[in-house]
């Protein structure tokens, strides 16, 4: 890195541009959702209604829901209208974790840079967005895919949150040693060798670990697989939509925040 770099690319800086990237994701991802995701969403809150998603025992408790009596309540007001739910409320989200994102991004690629071989800026930008996606969304999600309302027991929820974050974790962990290992063996090997066995160690990582972590399958019988493969398919798009807005957009303002830099 040159000095013109170093007095560039500040931590000030780079948490601004990755604030601004991650608006532009957040942005994005909620198009993306808007269009792809919502359909999936509400089908499957409509069989939810209609208690088709419930027509199944629950593990021990071997016994089936009454729908007779439930069907008999009245439905209780939602706090916030599914209307709401689907513009605001998810433009809202997904803006809000697009800025926290793009900041974390940021952090990540002031540790990243320098660590990635001879990558220029931008390639480094867009790599480590691509890590990203793959080390905390794709890979845990091959474990623990997301699941549409209607589908999954309340009563789990708390484990299946901790087990989810345990295999995001156990992959970040993974990840960076990974990057770590390849450019310690870059020396000896070289960067296509030294890569290659970084990737096969990571793999064989998270490989292992999804094979001693417990599987969970809670899709009631019966659930529509076309609405699970539609809305499992939307949010992996919609997060690669976000982690790539993030990389590209980052990428963008990095390079012109370098080139002003030069011609000071």
């Amino acid at each position: 890195m040159t000095t013109e770099q170093q007095n560039t690319l500040t931590v000030r800086s780079l948490l601004v541009w990755g604030l601004l990237a991650g608006l532009v994701g957040g942005l994005l991802a909620f198009g993306f959702a808007s269009a792809f995701g919502e359909p999936s969403v509400d089908a499957a809150i409509s069989i939810e209604e209609s208690g088709g998603a419930h027509e199944h025992s629950h593990g021990d408790a071997g016994q089936a829901h009454d729908h007779g009596t439930a069907a008999e309540e009245p439905a209780e007001e939602e706090p916030v209208s599914r209307a709401f739910q689907a513009t605001g409320g998810l433009g809202i989200g997904a803006v809000a974790y697009g800025l926290g994102l793009g900041g974390l991004f940021s952090l990540a690629f002031a540790f990243a840079y320098g660590r990635l071989g001879s990558l220029s800026p931008r390639a480094s930008a867009v790599t480590v967005a691509g890590l990203a996606y793959v080390g905390v969304v794709l890979v845990p999600f091959l474990k623990y895919p997301a699941n549409p309302p209607a589908v999954g027991n309340g009563a789990t929820i708390g484990e299946r949150t901790g087990l989810f974050f345990g295999m995001i974790a156990i992959s970040l962990v993974a990840l960076v040693l990974a990057v770590v290992a390849a450019r310690a063996l870059s020396r000896r090997w070289g960067g296509w060798w030294s890569t290659l066995a970084g990737g096969a160690g990571y793999l064989v990582v998270v490989g292992v670990a999804a094979a001693l972590l417990p599987a969970i399958n809670e899709v009631p019988t019966g659930f529509p697989p076309s609405v699970l493969w539609e809305f499992r398919t939307a949010s992996l798009g919609t997060s690669a939509v976000l982690y790539a807005g993030i990389g590209v957009a980052f990428a963008a303002l990095l390079h012109r925040g370098l080139t002003r830099g030069r011609t000071l």
